[in-house]
């Protein structure tokens, strides 16, 4: 499997021994979408990158999202049509040619409360947006205006005294840590060296200017040094600690909390999504795979980055936005699932950063070093290029373009082919069409793979867990090629049983633990280690859904500490 699986425990000691060994043009910290997109800007540039990531891929803002590629409808309010084109625009290329098999259309209705001006604004609005799009990308159809009938068919759940109307439009969805997980995989396809489980602990400087990474494995302890040109600092909420490392007292960024619930798709009554506006936020009902995503808030965190915590009054607010659209009231005994997570907003001064036309900034806290945050999960590929710009002028180099644009994502490969014919491939394989569906649409063209491992254990084509579709190969892949080190990863976001099954993923621990154990090299006692870490993880977070504001469900929360080095004892 070396040649295939990119991102497996063979490749992260390759990486990190290049990163001891091999000067590079780009260090980058940071291994969400951001930091994963530039390093595959980079390296398909033909520029030698490493990047280090303290936890797991898109452990942080980049598996907490909306699970949404937004065609940024929003930006509208404020007359932004070159940040609406553009986000159309990108929205488009991953619909039809970056990650078909990752990015799928979503259907929405934005609900009228009243008959004449609502109903004149909105549509004068998303016909702007149509307009825009036909000038993009877009797979996706035109805006349609619907009677209280129409919309009542389309959401019979709806109170039917809320609304006199809607309208239909189109957005697009992900499952956001796989996305990341395949950023990454691409990366190292073009050469990128990636170690998860890498903390940075200092910058090295030669006469003021940054020289690369002290980095710690945090899986041995270790210490290895990364020397590049330029260091990107890609890490979102983090963005602050890592730049405390050169002694940059400006604060650039700060967290703002947004929690969604996860409910059981037949527990509301529609075949679209739903968006409307509310006093404090935007409320979102969201279909994701057999559940609906409900979210979300926008509240200051101030407490733990690495695991901010949704607390009851969170709950209860979302509970108490939602019920008053929905004829049949939801109550916590719905909610199958709850994540938290935090959007980093830039906040530094405008002489301390260079300030692009987007959502996104860039900033030199020091020479050698240039910082990114801020920005929108949909336009991380634009990000990226733009980092990487700003990194090679600071190294004053040549200037290779950035090529993404004609780079699609591992597992894109015939992806149309392969989805026609779907049906055929069950029936060669012996699956469920459902099944073959599934394993599309997480993992595409490398279903053939997965597949073949199936064929040499048939025990590995059966459930993980019988109230989920994931299938017990998924995690071997995950651990074989994804990159995945702990059961939280395998669990939290190569699949989603911790917010998709009532115990959150306690009862298949001990097998996914069993599954990966070979690959991973983990003993008995291992084994023992991480099934205890995560039933702990499970129940501060249950504790912590159980306290009534942030203070309290913070500190529920961290009663479980961290499965990797930097927070065992």
């Amino acid at each position: 499997m070396t040649d295939l699986s990119l991102l497996g425990p063979a490749q992260r000691e390759t990486a990190l021994t290049r990163m001891a060994d091999e000067p590079f043009d780009l260090a980058i910290i940071g291994g969400g979408s951001t930091g994963m997109g530039a390093a595959l800007d980079a390296a398909s540039r033909g520029l030698s990158v490493a990047v280090i990531e303290q936890r797991d891929i898109a452990s942080g803002t980049s598996s907490r999202s909306s699970k949404l590629i937004h065609g940024g409808l929003r930006y509208l309010e404020r007359f932004d049509f070159r940040l609406v084109r553009e986000a159309l625009t990108e929205r488009g290329l991953l619909l039809t040619k970056l990650a078909p098999h990752l990015v799928y259309p979503v259907p929405f209705i934005y609900p009228f409360r009243h008959r004449v001006w609502e109903r004149a604004y909105v549509a004068a609005g998303v016909a702007v947006y149509d307009a825009l799009a036909a000038s993009a990308t877009n797979p996706l159809p035109r805006q349609r205006q619907l009677s209280r009938r129409s919309m009542l068919e389309a959401f019979p759940a709806l109170d039917a005294t809320a609304f006199v109307g809607g309208l239909r439009y189109y957005d697009a969805g992900t499952d956001d840590a796989r996305f990341v997980v395949a950023l990454a995989r691409t990366a190292a396809r073009e050469g990128a060296a990636i170690a998860t489980s890498t903390r940075a602990v200092g910058l090295p400087r030669q006469g003021g200017r940054v020289t690369g990474i002290t980095g710690v494995d945090l899986e041995s302890g270790r210490e290895v040094t990364i020397r590049a040109d330029v260091v990107i600092n890609a890490t979102g909420v983090w963005t602050d600690d890592v730049e405390q490392l050169v002694d940059d007292p400006v604060p650039d960024v700060t967290a703002s909390k947004g929690v969604h619930l996860v409910v059981r798709r037949d527990r509301i009554d529609s075949s679209m999504g739903l968006i409307t506006k509310t006093k404090k936020s935007v409320l979102f009902i969201i279909p994701f795979g057999e559940f609906w995503l409900i979210g979300t808030t926008d509240t200051a965190w101030t407490l733990d980055l690495a695991h901010p915590a949704a607390s009851t009054g969170d709950i209860d607010y979302l509970l108490g936005q939602v019920n008053r659209l929905l004829a049949d009231p939801l109550t916590r005994e719905d909610v199958v699932g709850v994540y938290a997570g935090l959007r980093p907003l830039v906040t530094g001064s405008q002489a301390a950063t260079t300030r692009l036309s987007r959502e996104h900034a860039i900033s030199h806290p020091a020479p050698g070093m240039v910082t990114i945050a801020g920005g929108k999960f949909t336009t991380y590929r634009v990000m990226a290029s733009d980092v990487v710009d700003e990194a090679l002028a600071e190294r004053r180099g040549t200037m290779p373009v950035s090529r993404t644009e004609d780079v699609p994502l591992v597992g894109s490969e015939g992806w149309a082919k392969r989805w026609e014919d779907r049906a055929k491939t069950a029936e060669d394989r012996g699956f469920p069409v459902a099944t073959i569906e599934h394993l599309l649409r997480r993992h595409g063209s490398d279903t053939d793979r997965i597949l073949d491992l199936v064929d040499a254990d048939p025990d590995l084509g059966k459930r993980l867990d019988p109230e989920a579709p994931y299938l017990k190969v998924e995690v071997v892949w995950a651990a074989q090629c994804e990159g995945a080190l702990h059961l939280d990863d395998l669990l939290t976001r190569r699949t989603r049983l911790s917010i998709e099954v009532r115990d959150r993923g306690v009862a298949a621990a001990p097998e996914a633990a069993r599954l990966v154990a070979p690959i991973l090299g983990w003993d008995g006692a291992t084994i023992a280690r991480e099934i205890e870490h995560y039933e702990a993880r499970v129940a501060a977070e249950i504790e912590s859904q159980l306290q009534p504001n942030d203070l309290t469900a913070d500190a529920a929360r961290m009663g479980a500490p961290d499965v990797r080095r930097m927070g065992r004892t």
